[in-house]
């Protein structure tokens, strides 16, 4: 199966807690989602991300603050949209290089998965008060991990069953409190999470044209194609119709669908993308236009039009404009589109 991207991979993407919510971070899309349950799938909504907030290697959050980090320096905001009451600060070296951050507890929690340690800290600029412990093997798998204030969470590795998060209160001794399925509508949002809620992604050359000359001799064959061109955002917006979409995003190429889609595709078939990059498509909404082709048709000889289309599962999303003809009935081997 197909799984979620894990956070090391993809710059600028992150879980982070803060109060009674949870945030997905999506620097990539210029947005984040905020959710005060990602079980239920509970009040959903997306705002604009302001863009000293994008592309942070690390993002979590405690009461009253969001903190991005930027290699060794850390950003402190109200407020993800507007940039609030910013300031920046130097992390404390041993507070450097982890892995992953959280807040919990009235701590700082630093993650060092490959070292199978964690640090907590209540100060991450002077390292007071801290003490290094041992990682949980249960607890070294996760793809991100997020905390609240009586909670941590770490989303797991997607299983036969599902996409599942945990809930705990000691990264040490493994003090499980729940294991919980994650929404539909919140996997949407994730990186990866469309080929686990719809299906891997494609990209296949279908044939949506024959002819073939039956008579002695050479004829010219000219005829008027038919074809769909461009996003299928009908289909597609079926995935978003659980969002409350901030008037504040502002979002082009397509719509928030149409990029997700864009950013599904160039992942690796490891995480159910098709490794192509589709930004130069038509992400507009699929109209049909007609193209006029001319061949010489040798007798006996038979003539296919091919379409590169794009989809997820086994439904068709992104027609591509261009068409290819062959004299044979296997499809182009070639793929039309520059790698991701």
């Amino acid at each position: 199966m197909a799984g979620i991207v894990p956070k090391r991979k993809v710059k600028g993407v992150d879980i982070c807690g803060s109060r009674y919510n949870y945030f997905i971070i999506r620097s990539d899309l210029g947005c984040y989602m905020r959710s005060s349950d990602f079980k239920q799938g509970s009040d959903l909504s997306i705002y604009a991300l302001h863009p000293s907030c994008q592309y942070g290697d690390h993002y979590f959050g405690d009461y009253n603050w969001f903190y991005i980090i930027k290699g060794d320096d850390c950003r402190r905001v109200t407020d993800l949209t507007a940039d609030y009451d910013s300031s920046v600060f130097t992390l404390h070296p041993n507070c450097r290089g982890g892995d992953h951050y959280l807040s919990g507890f009235g701590w700082f929690y630093i993650i060092f998965q490959d070292k199978g340690i964690y640090r907590r800290t209540d100060d991450l600029t002077n390292d007071y008060n801290s003490t290094e412990f041992p990682l949980h093997p249960n607890c070294k798998d996760g793809l991100y991990y997020w905390g609240l204030p009586f909670h941590y969470y770490f989303l797991k590795p997607t299983s036969k069953w599902a996409v599942e998060y945990y809930k705990g209160k000691d990264f040490e001794n493994d003090s499980c409190v729940a294991v919980y399925s994650v929404h539909p509508d919140v996997l949407n949002f994730l990186p990866g999470g469309l080929s686990i809620t719809i299906g891997p992604a494609f990209g296949r050359w279908v044939n949506i044209r024959y002819a073939n000359n039956d008579t002695p001799s050479t004829m010219i064959w000219k005829r008027t194609v038919t074809k769909k061109v461009g996003y299928n955002k009908e289909k597609m917006s079926q995935m978003t119709h659980n969002w409350n979409i901030s008037a504040s995003t502002t979002i082009s190429s397509g719509g928030l669908e149409g990029l997700i889609s864009q950013r599904q595709f160039s992942l690796t078939a490891e995480y159910g993308g098709s490794s192509v990059n589709a930004e130069k498509e038509n992400w507009n909404e699929e109209t049909t236009v007609e193209e006029e082709i001319t061949c010489d048709l040798k007798p006996n000889e038979s003539l296919y039009v091919w379409q590169y289309q794009l989809g997820f599962g086994s439904e068709p999303v992104l027609f591509c404009k261009d068409l290819k003809v062959t004299n044979k009935p296997d499809p182009p081997t070639e793929v039309p589109l520059p790698p991701a």
